[in-house]
């Protein structure tokens, strides 16, 4: 990769922290409420990545602000328990921190929930930008939160990447003009994100650390 990459951002669930339990089981939750026995696991997997309202408008647009009400309950109420760092993650951020990358956060998330995953993961000592779903009117793939933080870090699109788990993260890089790198490790299957085309697919989340040649001489 071209050296003149010097802000690196990420989403946060199923990127950074593995919420893929926390998320699938408040959906589950919410929606056996609502629907008894009408949703198994595999049907809220493609839940993973669109934002609450997107999701719920589409099951049952006369309940959404009801919905996303037990589901943010019990997601809250489960989330210490459940959410997780996935590995090489904590240690690949603080060396691209120590290696004076730009990076932050990018996410369909409410700032409180972010702040809560960062806090527990330990990560929060890290970035220096988060824009999540209440600072902007349009969420990925439309470009706003991507060109949002790369405003705020003051970087350009062609000096960046954004790494994502999802569609959403892969073709908002690509609307906002940045590189992207999808993760093996999405809830949606390696393959699924291939089709996007991401410019890289990362393994474990220190190969960011050599295509981005941190360490490297």
């Amino acid at each position: 990769m071209s050296t003149q990459v010097n802000t690196v951002l990420f989403d946060l669930d199923g990127t950074l922290i593995d919420t893929n339990e926390l998320i699938i089981s408040s959906f589950l939750h919410t929606l056996g409420k609502y629907y008894p026995d009408r949703y198994k696991r595999e049907d809220v997997i493609p839940f993973l990545g669109p934002t609450l309202t997107e999701t719920f408008e589409s099951i049952a647009p006369e309940k959404v602000e009801e919905m996303i009400k037990v589901y943010r309950e019990f997601n809250l109420g489960n989330h210490d328990l459940l959410v997780k760092e996935f590995d090489g993650v904590f240690e690949t951020i603080r060396s691209l921190k120590e290696a004076g990358f730009k990076i932050g956060i990018v996410t369909t998330k409410v700032l409180m929930v972010v702040e809560k995953g960062l806090k527990l993961t330990k990560l929060d000592q890290f970035f220096d930008v988060i824009v999540a779903l209440d600072h902007v009117k349009m969420p990925k793939p439309d470009p706003e939160p991507i060109l949002k933080a790369l405003e705020l870090l003051g970087s350009k699109p062609e000096e960046a990447i954004m790494v994502g788990d999802n569609s959403h993260d892969i073709l908002g890089g690509k609307n906002a003009g940045t590189k992207t790198a999808g993760v093996a490790w999405s809830a949606k299957g390696k393959e699924f994100l291939l089709q996007f085309n991401p410019d890289y697919m990362l393994g474990n989340m220190a190969d960011l650390l050599d295509i981005l040649e941190v360490g490297e001489k």
